[in-house]
This record gives structure tokens, C-alpha cells and sequence, in this order.
């Protein structure tokens, strides 16, 4: 097993360090949301969607559910 050394310096000016494994490292890269850009036509939809439920929000017309059962 190898040591590792780290500054104290430089742990608290990036906020902490986090040390796994290989395979959990390999497992928290595969389990990961990938990143996706729209452009165009999709983007503005998406948007527009988006400005309207902030919007039906804001005028309270929306309601928190715990479970899709909530919905009837």
C-alpha cells in the first residue's frame, strides 16, 4: 500500500479531497447522467416549457406531491 502526502493548503483551497477505489471510481463514472446540448428548435421548446412552469409556479398554480399517487 502506498502513502499519499497532501498539503493542508491545498486540501482546504479545494474544499477536501475524496479517495475510492478504482471500481467504484469506473462504477461512478458509468452510473452518470451524460451531459446533452440542444440547439435550435429544440432548445426554445425546451426553454419555453421551462418559462412556463416557473411562471405557473410563481402564481401558485402548482402543488408538491410525494408520490404519483398524489396526482388523482
Amino acid at each position: 500500500m502506498s502513502t499519499i502526502t497532501i498539503s493542508k493548503a491545498k486540501i482546504q483551497k479545494q474544499k477536501g479531497v475524496v479517495v475510492l477505489s478504482i471500481e467504484e471510481y469506473q462504477r461512478l463514472l458509468a452510473s452518470r447522467v451524460p451531459e446533452i446540448y440542444l440547439t435550435g428548435k429544440a432548445a426554445k421548446r425546451l426553454d419555453k416549457l421551462v418559462a412556463g412552469g416557473l411562471k405557473a409556479h410563481r402564481e401558485g398554480k402548482t402543488r408538491r406531491i410525494r408520490s404519483l399517487a398524489d396526482l388523482d
